[in-house]
């Protein structure tokens, strides 16, 4: 009888390693020991600040907080800690140049429609229209004041 209850504890501690493994595992190997979402910050590149600012101020309806960092200009972008997302900012310098090319940043929009309605009123580009991305509801990209791709989400 002994012998079958140590059995039962080995295979009891065994199954404890396995399963303490596995959590350790998914929590800090596979995550690579980053237990936050991979994005924490964003700078959009611009040749002009002012002009930037009231495009995004205008098609979205931010208000900035300005500041300059290592001789660059920054409007940085609102955040609330209470909701998911993360922030950025608006920036200017010798080594921030804008592109069609680069990084695709999606905002949240609560109405496509109208987002894409004040953007082209700003002279902004339809780059890709209002489409249907299955579960994940709209999406569209325009081309911002800058030169810049952005794009636009709606759940």
């Amino acid at each position: 009888m002994k012998i079958k209850s140590r059995s039962f504890m080995a295979v009891v501690v065994l199954l404890a390693v396995i399963v303490s493994f596995g959590a350790i595992y998914n929590f800090y190997i596979k995550s690579g020991d980053n237990m936050s979402n991979p994005v924490v910050y964003f700078e959009i590149p611009v040749s002009n600040l002012e002009r930037a600012v009231e495009f995004y101020g205008k098609v979205f309806g931010f208000d900035f907080t300005r500041e300059e960092i290592h001789g660059n200009k920054m409007a940085f972008f609102p955040l609330n800690s209470d909701y998911p997302g993360i922030a950025g900012a608006l920036t200017q310098g010798e080594i921030y140049r804008p592109t069609n090319d680069g990084v695709l940043i999606y905002f949240n929009s609560s109405n496509i429609d109208e987002t894409l309605k004040k953007a082209i009123k700003l002279n902004a580009k339809i780059l890709f229209p209002k489409t249907m991305a299955g579960d994940y509801g709209f999406v569209a990209e325009i081309q911002d004041s800058e030169g810049n791709r952005i794009g636009l989400s709606q759940k």
